[in-house]
C-alpha cells in the first residue's frame, strides 16, 4: 500500500541547539514540489534541504550541507514509510554545535520521518481518466455511482444531448467501470481512456 498526505504537515525538533523544521505537502509533479519549496523555504535560515518523490521521479538537495547528509536521508524517510507524491523541506537554523555527518543524517532523516509519522495519511490510489458523453437519460445514474467507484469528476460540461464528463477512476476498477458505462447505453457510449 502506498500513502500520500491529505494536506500540509510540519514537525520541529531541536538537536544540540540547532532547530530542524520539517514541512511536508502532497504534490502531483516536480513543478508543484518546487512551488511548495518556494512557499516554505526560509531565506535567512542556515539550510533549506529537501526531497520529493512522485511515482518514478525523485530529486533531493543538501543545500550546502555535506553531500548525502540531508537530501538523501529525507528521501529515504519518504520511501521508507511508503509515501508517494510528497515533498519535504527540512529547514535548519544552526545552533553553534557541529553535528558531524552521522548526526546530520540522523537529524534530517529523523525530522522528515517524524513529520510523516505524525501527519494524517491517505491511501494513494493510482487512477486513469475516462472521458465520455453521457446522455441526459443516464446522467443521474452515473452521478449516483461516482462516490462508490472512488472516482473524482474532473470535468463536466453540458450540450443539447447530455454531458461531457471526465472521471479519474482507480486503475484497478477502470475496466469494470468502462463495461458498466457501455452496458448502461447498450454500447452506444464512446469512452476515451488516458493513463
Amino acid at each position: 500500500m502506498t500513502w500520500t498526505l491529505p494536506g500540509p504537515a510540519t514537525y520541529e525538533s531541536v538537536i544540540r541547539n540547532s532547530v530542524f523544521r520539517a514541512s511536508a505537502a502532497p504534490v502531483e509533479d516536480e513543478a508543484a514540489a518546487m512551488a511548495f519549496f518556494r512557499e516554505v523555504a526560509v531565506l535567512d535560515a542556515t539550510h533549506n534541504c529537501w526531497a520529493f518523490k512522485t511515482g518514478q521521479r525523485f530529486r533531493c538537495s543538501d543545500d550546502g550541507e555535506p553531500g548525502g547528509t540531508a537530501g538523501r536521508p529525507i528521501l529515504s524517510a519518504i520511501e521508507g514509510q511508503d509515501f508517494d507524491n510528497v515533498m519535504i523541506v527540512v529547514t535548519r537554523w544552526y545552533g553553534g554545535v557541529q553535528l558531524g555527518a552521522g548526526g546530520l543524517v540522523r537529524a534530517y532523516g529523523g525530522a522528515a520521518s517524524a513529520c510523516l509519522r505524525e501527519a494524517d495519511r491517505i491511501e494513494r490510489i493510482e487512477t486513469v481518466s475516462l472521458r465520455f458523453h453521457c446522455p441526459f437519460s443516464s446522467f443521474a445514474m452515473v452521478e449516483s455511482k461516482i462516490e462508490g467507484w472512488r472516482a473524482n469528476r474532473t470535468e463536466c460540461g453540458f450540450d443539447a444531448e447530455g454531458a461531457w464528463m471526465t472521471l479519474a477512476v482507480p486503475l484497478d476498477d477502470a475496466d469494470a467501470i468502462t463495461d458498466w458505462l457501455r452496458d448502461l447505453t447498450r454500447g452506444q457510449m464512446g469512452i476515451t481512456r488516458s493513463d
